[in-house]
C-alpha cells in the first residue's frame, strides 16, 4: 500500500491524504474543510475503484468556486494514477 498526500488549491481543505493499493482507495482523510461531508467521503470511498471515485467526483463544484474539495480529490487521484 503506497501513502499520498496532496494539497488541494482553492477549497476550505488544505490537505488530502490516502492510500492506494492495486487500484483501490483507502484511509481517505482530509485536513480542514466542512469536516463531517469531508469524513463521510473517506467512508464511502473505502476500499472503491480510484479511477471509479475519480470520475464520480471529478468536477463537483462548491460555492462557485469551479472546484470544490470533492473536485481537488478527484485531481489528486488523477496526479497519482498518471504517475503510476
Amino acid at each position: 500500500m503506497k501513502h499520498y498526500t496532496y494539497m488541494p488549491k482553492g477549497v476550505c481543505s488544505v490537505q488530502i491524504d490516502f492510500d492506494l493499493e492495486d487500484g483501490k482507495l483507502h484511509n481517505v482523510s482530509f485536513t480542514g474543510g466542512c469536516n463531517g461531508n469531508l469524513k463521510a467521503i473517506g467512508l464511502l470511498v473505502e476500499g472503491k475503484d480510484a479511477k471509479e471515485i475519480s470520475s464520480i467526483l471529478r468536477g463537483n463544484d462548491c460555492k462557485m468556486r469551479g472546484t470544490s474539495c470533492a473536485d481537488q480529490f478527484s485531481k489528486a487521484i488523477d496526479e497519482v494514477l498518471a504517475s503510476n
